[in-house]
């Protein structure tokens, strides 16, 4: 290899390491549950709660469990990104801070999204496979959904 190439080589190296330095903030709410949680609204059975938990709760909470490729850059920017973006749209953890009108509507929506199959996306599916849903975990949320609809009637 030539000198000039090892040097662009070494200099790639450089700024790849000092990137790796510039970390977002992380979504971490250390094993807190807020009094704003949708397990504090709700009565959730524990098999649907483990099933949020696992499926839902890394990009649509404020306690996001982190794998080691998240704090590799440019990774871990389009990470937290998608994460603010699923935050946005729907957040478990501020659950309580919703309208009653937009629990409904967000509890339809989320019923639509996992009979559709849209959520969990399959780009997060791809690297968390026990995040998928089977035909038995959908029941199980659409039960407990449906459950509350009849409650609130």
């Amino acid at each position: 290899m030539s000198r000039s190439i090892k040097n662009i080589f070494f200099g790639f190296v450089i700024i790849f390491l000092i990137v790796q330095m510039i970390q977002p903030v992380r979504n971490i709410d250390y094993g807190q549950v807020p009094s704003s949680d949708i397990s504090k609204v709700y009565q959730v059975p524990g098999n649907v709660q483990s099933i949020l938990r696992t499926s839902c709760y890394d990009c649509h909470s404020n306690g996001t469990n982190y794998p080691v490729y998240a704090y590799i850059q440019p990774l871990s920017f389009f990470l937290e990104n998608h994460i603010k973006e699923g935050k946005k749209e729907l957040n478990f953890s501020e659950w309580g801070l919703y309208s009653q009108r937009k629990q409904t509507h967000k509890l339809e929506a989320i019923e639509n999204q996992i009979k559709q199959r849209k959520m969990p996306l399959s780009s997060y599916l791809y690297l968390h496979h026990d995040a998928k849903l089977s035909d038995n975990k959908i029941k199980e949320v659409v039960d407990w959904i449906e459950s509350i609809h009849t409650e609130d009637k």
